[in-house]
């Protein structure tokens, strides 16, 4: 039996919705959540015959791990892709069906990041037909929920899973990232009290009170982006990504909040950061603008480059046998699925197919030769990387 091929595959996870609802409330239907998607890799799995686990991780939304035990293994490979996607709004493209045109797969998650998955299922499937002398085991997990809060990676990571290095799927381009920002968000929410627009000294204006705190969170994240940076990773930054407030208008608004997006590096933590901004808008404003926060929906480690540096020249020497040169090393600004499992004391680096700059985009696609590269790279990597260390 030959490995399926991975434009198949591609096609395949493409033409099954797996959109992230982003917190928003809607219904376990098309295009949203990863059912269809964990349907399909059960079935791509049984078909190889190998044993895996579907795990539930929030109603109906499953991990996936299946297992590749060559004999005499002695060394584990955790595999590590994400099954979600971004929404599909403003695309110009059909987002579900994949098209195949001029060396490219488009579609909604052919980049980001079902194309490195596909790339694993296929490299995958060859391991498990051809059985390579001296592989290393391979643990292929499918995660869900990566694009908003990790749940999927936070449950893998927790389970205590005895793996000597973790290789997360992203489009990198096939370069090995050691290193990328983690992220903490949450909500920054002020209250008013509400009359007819008509009498407004009769109430409090909450959006005006937020107005109050936005200067002071703008000038925080100028100085935030100024202070010392991470020698790899550059400065932390702060954002405020959305704003809510008031019911009509004409009613003076009781409530406003924003959403927060504090990226963070190494060496920082979640409530560290969290404390830090609250004294400096109380430094600013004083009592004389009350606030409050809520507790983070995000809270994603970053990844630093130190607990996988072992692994670094070992991963770069078995890529450069698959694809004729070895990939450089580099950093990237967003975060991944390696946050969770380095935080866990998993060893890891992020590998994949695909440009950065195509994910999340209006007509979103992947290279073909970027697949192809891919499943060499993974395949050489459980292949190079089955020896003691």
């Amino acid at each position: 039996m030959s490995a399926p091929n991975v434009v198949n595959i591609l096609c395949d996870l493409v033409a099954r919705p797996s959109v992230n609802p982003m917190g928003r409330a809607v219904a376990h239907e098309a295009p949203f959540f990863e059912g269809r998607v964990s349907d399909y890799l059960e079935s791509f799995f049984r078909s190889l015959d190998v044993p895996f686990e579907r795990r539930a991780i929030s109603p109906g939304r499953d991990n996936l791990i299946a297992r590749f035990e060559p004999p005499e293994a002695r060394q584990t490979l955790l595999w590590d892709a994400h099954q979600d996607t971004v929404p599909t709004e403003g695309m110009v493209i059909e987002p579900f069906q994949p098209t195949l045109d001029g060396g490219r797969v488009y579609g909604r998650g052919s980049c980001d990041v079902k194309g490195g998955m596909a790339a694993m299922l296929s490299a995958f499937a060859r391991l498990v037909t051809e059985r390579p002398k001296g592989a290393a085991r391979v643990l292929l997990a499918c995660t869900v929920d990566e694009e908003y809060t990790h749940t999927g990676s936070s449950a893998l990571a927790a389970q205590g899973l005895d793996v000597d290095l973790a290789i997360v799927a992203e489009p990198t381009m096939l370069e090995v990232v050691t290193a990328h920002k983690g992220a903490v968000r949450w909500k920054v929410l002020t209250q008013g009290v509400a009359c007819h627009s008509s009498r407004p000294r009769d109430g409090v204006n909450a959006i005006y009170r937020m107005a109050h705190v936005l200067r002071a969170i703008q000038g925080y994240a100028d100085r935030l982006q100024d202070g010392t940076p991470d020698p790899v990773l550059g400065p932390p930054t702060l954002s405020v990504g959305r704003i809510e407030g008031g019911q009509s208008v004409n009613v003076v608004p009781d409530s406003c909040s924003i959403d927060l997006d504090r990226r963070v590096i190494p060496g920082e933590d979640v409530d560290g950061v969290r404390l830090a901004l609250r004294e400096a808008i109380l430094s600013e404003l004083g009592d004389s603008v009350p606030f409050t926060f809520s507790e983070p929906w995000v809270r994603m480690p970053s990844l630093g480059p130190d607990r996988a540096s072992h692994w670094v020249e070992p991963v770069r020497d078995a890529i450069g046998t698959a694809l004729g040169e070895r990939p450089p090393i580099s950093a990237v600004p967003y975060g991944t699925d390696a946050g969770p499992l380095s935080a866990s004391g998993i060893p890891s680096l992020v590998i994949g197919p695909g440009d950065i700059a195509q994910a999340h985009t209006k007509d979103e696609w992947i290279a073909v030769d970027q697949l192809e590269k891919a499943v060499e790279v993974y395949y050489a990597l459980a292949c190079h990387l089955g020896r003691d260390r």
